[in-house]
């Protein structure tokens, strides 16, 4: 039996950890290049146990180095100087051409969402820009379009072609020029009739007046000479207003068988190159007139002397040198002859180559034993038929408008009638 004597000169040893785990062979290291440096990655530490102390290295034994955090630098030439670093191309080949400059990436795509329009609605407002361009691009690259705003008037449209933007201009310089051409051709022509009015009088000549008249027939509208409603305020009986309707144009002809023999003969003088006749109807359709003028061939003086002949022949008066009427079939006028004529008129003209006279009568056919002229059948105070029915005032009323028509129609100025009683 042992006591604790036999173990005090005993020294303490501690107990022997286990083996580590055998590394495994290292590949032998290559051949150094040169050119190149070899890399080996270094195997990661095993872990030890946390219950066994970490054993002291044997004696002898040799130190596991740690573990690299970085690659190590390349290893220097046996002379002691670094290795120059492995070229990219072979000696005397050339240098390669630099690579192309890589294309700008597209831009992203517009994204139209409300998280994009919150996160970016303070550039969008503050953001420079101009008129019709997008604005400034927000945080993170992504351009926001900008909508163009309408063009102002006058200013073309963005993206038209140079050439369509002067056609405005043209257009306007065209428009001005016809303008300013108008209105230049009409004061020249205003001002060319100052200066003709200026140079030849406020009024025609009275030979030019009589010569205007011998054609002013087939230069004048029948209408004009002949209208189809004529208004005679006051010109009745009494003082009442009158008003006459066209029924009945005849043909323009000569005067052969248009009068009766005798007065065809007082009117021969004075030659004849157009007779114009009309038949109206008064607003009762009671009575009827045919108004007539003769265009002449005489000159100035031979109505002159025409004239002079009627009124101091009293050949006005005479009930054998009445006008014929005319009456036209299916008109109130159809039963207008000569046993019908109840009052006339005939005037020769001074101041134009006309003679105007005109015949009135009963629409119903009744006869008249005693007709009489028209300037005594207007007459204040007269009883007779012609001027109690009015037929006198018919056929000088509508005498007078014919006769201010045909002045009218040569240049002249109204006058006071010519009378041939």
């Amino acid at each position: 039996m042992s006591t604790d004597a036999e173990f005090a000169e005993t020294r303490h040893i501690p107990p022997i950890p286990p083996q580590p785990p055998r590394r495994p062979a290292q590949a032998p290291a290559p051949a150094e290049d040169p050119h190149t440096a070899a890399l080996r990655r270094v195997p990661p530490e095993p872990p030890m146990p946390p219950s066994v102390p970490a054993a002291p290295s044997a004696p002898g034994a040799r130190p596991v180095p740690p573990r690299p955090t970085a690659p190590p630098r390349a290893q220097p030439s046996a002379a002691g100087t670094p290795l120059p670093p492995r070229p990219d191309r072979a000696p005397g080949s050339p240098a390669p051409a630099a690579p192309p400059a890589p294309e700008a990436a597209p831009p992203t795509a517009f994204r139209d969402t409300a998280a994009f329009h919150l996160a970016h609605s303070q550039d969008l407002w503050s953001g420079a820009g101009t008129r019709g361009t997008a604005s400034a691009a927000p945080p993170g690259g992504v351009p926001w379009p900008r909508t163009p705003l309408p063009p102002r008037p006058g200013e073309p449209a963005p993206g038209t072609p140079a050439a369509s933007r002067r056609r405005p201009g043209a257009r306007v310089l065209l428009a001005a020029a016809c303008l300013v051409l108008g209105i230049g051709l009409i004061g020249g022509a205003a001002a060319g009739s100052w200066l003709t009015e200026d140079a030849s009088g406020a009024a025609p000549s009275p030979e030019a007046v009589f010569a205007r008249g011998r054609d002013a027939w087939h230069d004048t509208p029948v209408d004009t000479l002949f209208p189809r409603v004529v208004d005679g305020l006051g010109v009745g009986p009494g003082g009442a207003d009158r008003t006459w309707t066209r029924i009945a144009v005849a043909p323009d002809s000569g005067c052969t068988g248009a009068y009766d023999p005798k007065l065809a003969a007082a009117l021969a003088p004075a030659g004849c190159v157009r007779l114009l006749r009309a038949t109206y109807v008064d607003a009762t359709h009671s009575s009827v007139i045919t108004v007539g003028a003769q265009i002449t061939k005489a000159d100035a003086a031979g109505m002159m002397a025409l004239n002079a002949r009627f009124s101091t022949g009293n050949l006005g008066r005479r009930t054998d040198l009445m006008p014929l009427p005319y009456a036209k079939k299916d008109t109130p006028a159809a039963d207008f002859g000569r046993a019908q004529r109840a009052s006339w008129t005939v005037r020769v003209l001074t101041d134009l180559p006309a003679v105007v006279y005109a015949v009135s009568g009963f629409a119903d056919g009744r006869t008249f034993t005693g007709p009489q002229p028209a300037e005594a059948a207007v007459r204040p105070g007269t009883t007779t038929a012609p001027a109690e029915s009015g037929l006198g005032h018919d056929a000088k009323d509508l005498a007078d408008r014919i006769e201010a028509d045909l002045r009218k129609a040569a240049g002249g100025t109204a006058r006071k009638s010519e009378d041939a009683s």
